[in-house]
């Protein structure tokens, strides 16, 4: 992590810095539009869309309340998008916005002032810290705002973001709507520091259309003080056990008469527990009726709590745009607004993906293939997994195909069992062997077993965000049954919805030369047997691998779409290397990298290698989409939507390979693209732009140039003949295993700390 500013005296440098912020943000969203919200009947008390509330601006990428903050979210929501910011009451009596009580929790202050710390009571109890009371505003233009979460990124901690008044804010934004949160009252007025008085002054000169607070006497205070056109007073509900401090009633107990509140409130602020609770496991449980409740009393109902970058209930997939829509488009109620850090993704939520059904009218179009399956929510190439796949409206379902001792041919996502099966814990962990050719760890290979064996072993869900504390579905991490390659091409023939299968080839040389094993034969066999070969099914066939050998083959005895996957991250192809892939491929796979590559987890560039390869008639498929926020760029604001938007609309790529096929499928129907003028929060992002947001100290450090393919690069020799194997012993590794299992942790480890590094 980057030190932080110690004195920033530089006014001049900061103001030239936010100002260039400014444009690097316009040139990365164009111009504001002025986006026509969704006319659908909405279930709100007032029938008119939700209202996305910007808490602390884009605080989930710049520095709550920020300038930059709330230039973001300006100029990436909706047209009337409120910008919410939380007033904080200074020594000389002014209004700040900044997210908490205590500085120290998102600026600079303690380093700024590291003698001023101090103790106050706080609703009851003696709080330590840099409280605004005993600062000026003078004083506080020596401090930056920084990220208050440590999760996100550090990269904007250096530019010098001051702290404003609430009146800068408004005068510098001209926001639609303005939200005011008073979020301790009671110790302001402990202080002698009238914040309702503060509030009815400033109101002369400044339009303030929202006013929130969790105390009640606040509101007593302030009621019928504005006028019959003042602004909507909002109760803000904290957690259900918390005491109110100015009543010593528990909120739980005030959500109870709902007609209390109407006396001195409008609307409700609420967390999302109230509306949609979760269990013990992160699973939803049934709504409860507080919004209806609320509505019938007469109240509007405003949900906190959004954020792309933290963990959500087990049944969105990972996909913030799925807890959006379960808020506002669920079928029994819409609630009024929704506060969010992200508030792009809550735009277009409401206005993009809301009232549209699986059968919509599909405004772009592209391949969503799937990735083992939906092994974002189930065991990888289980039953379950393309079953869910082709209902979430995959057009293509994958099939890595693995071979048993005994010949079979089935889909599993690696050759090594240990990788997505359970066989640690089964009586064939004593088959661990070592293949040099395929890893430099010991494995369970699947040529260990025979295809019985293997249907007996428990599949296991992939987690490949473990290091983060981030897990997929773990009430199915176990569920379905592995299939043979021939069950999943009889799956796959009864959905018309399919418009092919890839079956992807890899190890094809060993596995002759080794093993005597023909993967080639095995598959061209599996798909006649089943129908693919004789006309009857309609169904395309794609054959992929990462060796040219493998598609040769697979060229000269059949018709089928042979594509080829570049494992490696490149730069560019040369004309002749393209000239050599469309020899014996028909469309390329590459990963995201090779189209936008990054630098600690910020894009740089975009390449030129889609449209290359698009020039000589190659499709191009990106591979690997997921919906969980540490595997985007923050480039994509922690949004799975954002980051395929990027790759389909802005560099025009021609299929997605997704292990959450839903997200994909879903983005076809996204009304928002159908429209004349897109709106700003469907623009696909500028790689490149947000580096031009960072104060140079913070740039990440430039990448080594990545690989240039040429025909040396795809050029093989040709498959060698099936060997016979000759017999042996079944492999036994009491003695090597516990060492494989040392090296395997000392290799995980380095990765981890590798990742970490990067982000």
């Amino acid at each position: 992590m980057n030190s932080r500013p110690s004195n920033p005296t530089k006014l001049i440098v900061r103001s030239a810095t936010l100002l260039f912020c400014g444009v690097v943000l316009i040139q990365l969203f164009a111009v504001q539009i002025d986006a026509q919200r969704s006319t659908s009947r909405w279930q709100t008390l007032n029938g008119d869309a939700p209202l996305v509330i910007a808490r602390g601006g884009f605080s989930g990428l710049f520095p709550d309340s920020s300038i930059a903050a709330y230039q973001l979210a300006t100029l990436t929501s909706v047209a009337d998008v409120l910008l919410w910011c939380d007033v904080q009451l200074t020594k000389d009596g002014l209004g700040i916005c900044f997210p908490d009580l205590n500085l120290a929790n998102a600026s600079t202050i303690d380093l700024v002032y590291p003698n001023r710390q101090k103790s106050y009571p706080v609703n009851g109890v003696t709080t330590k810290g840099w409280f605004p009371i005993d600062f000026s505003l003078t004083e506080l233009q020596k401090v930056s705002l920084i990220r208050g979460i440590s999760s996100r990124s550090e990269k904007f901690d250096e530019n010098g973001y001051s702290i404003s008044t609430f009146q800068n804010v408004a005068t510098q934004m001209k926001p639609a709507l303005f939200w005011l949160n008073v979020q301790h009252d009671a110790f302001y007025e402990e202080q002698n520091l009238s914040m309702s008085s503060f509030l009815l002054s400033v109101s002369r000169t400044v339009s303030i259309d929202f006013i929130s607070s969790p105390e009640v006497n606040f509101f007593r205070k302030i009621t019928g003080s504005f006028g019959r056109n003042g602004p909507t007073f909002v109760f803000q509900f904290l957690g259900k056990e918390d005491f109110e401090p100015t009543t010593n009633r528990t909120y739980g107990s005030i959500l109870s008469n709902l007609t209390f509140v109407k006396t001195f409130a409008s609307g409700i602020l609420v967390p999302k527990s109230y509306i949609l609770p979760l269990d013990d496991e992160q699973y939803l449980v049934p709504h409860t009726s507080l919004v209806q409740d609320a509505h019938k009393a007469g109240l509007q109902v405003y949900v906190s709590g959004f954020a792309n970058d933290v963990d959500i209930a087990y049944n969105y997939s990972s996909d913030p745009v799925s807890e959006y829509l379960s808020f506002v488009d669920n079928g029994d109620f819409s609630v009024d607004g929704v506060l969010s850090d992200f508030p792009l993704t809550a735009s277009a939520s409401v206005d993009c993906f809301s009232h549209i059904g699986r059968n919509a009218t599909k405004q772009v179009d592209f391949l969503v293939i799937s990735k083992h399956g939906a092994s974002g929510d189930y065991p990888g190439c289980t039953d379950l997994a393309y079953e869910k796949a082709i209902k979430d409206g995959a057009d293509v379902i994958d099939c890595s195909v693995q071979m048993s001792s005994d010949g079979v041919p089935f889909c599993l996502r690696s050759i090594d069992l240990r990788n997505s099966t359970a066989v640690l814990q089964n009586t064939f962990s004593n088959r661990s062997t070592s293949v040099p050719e395929i890893s430099s760890v010991p494995g369970i290979y699947t040529f260990s077993l025979t295809w019985p064996e293997i249907q007996s072993l428990t599949p296991a869900i992939s987690n490949p965000f473990r290091v983060y504390s981030i897990f997929r579905n773990p009430r199915e991490k176990n569920s379905g049954t592995l299939i043979s390659l021939s069950q999943f091409l009889d799956l796959a023939k009864n959905y018309t919805s399919l418009s092919g299968v890839m079956i992807s080839v890899e190890n094809a040389a060993y596995l002759r030369e080794k093993q005597g094993l023909d993967v080639v034969k095995a598959v061209l066999d599996t798909l006649t047997e089943a129908g693919y070969g004789n006309g009857t099914t309609t169904t395309k066939v794609m054959i992929q691998s990462t060796n040219s050998s493998v598609l040769v083959d697979f060229k000269n005895q059949s018709k089928y779409e042979t594509v080829y996957k570049i494992k490696e991250t490149v730069s560019d192809i040369l004309d002749y290397g393209i000239e050599d892939i469309k020899k014996f491929a028909n469309a390329v796979v590459i990963n995201k990298d090779s189209v936008f590559p990054n630098s600690d987890s910020f894009l740089t560039k975009q390449t030129n290698v889609v449209e290359r390869l698009q020039k000589s008639q190659l499709p191009v498929y990106v591979e690997l989409f997921r919906n969980e926020f540490v595997s985007q760029a923050y480039d994509f604001f922690s949004d799975a939507t954002v980051e395929i938007n990027a790759y389909i609309y802005g560099a025009g790529i021609n299929g997605t390979i997704t292990e959450f096929p839903f997200t994909a499928a879903r983005y076809k129907r996204n009304r928002c693209l159908g429209r004349e003028e897109v709106p700003a929060y469907m623009l696909p992002v500028q790689p490149g732009a947000l580096l031009g947001a960072m104060n140079p100290l913070s740039l990440p450090p430039a990448q080594a140039p990545d690989l240039i393919i040429t025909d040396a690069d795809v050029i093989e020799p040709p498959l060698p003949p099936v060997t016979a194997k000759s017999p042996t012993s079944t492999p036994s590794t009491n003695a090597q295993a516990p060492s494989g299992q040392i090296r395997h942790t000392l290799s995980l480890l380095l990765s981890v700390f590798a990742s970490l590094l990067l982000l």
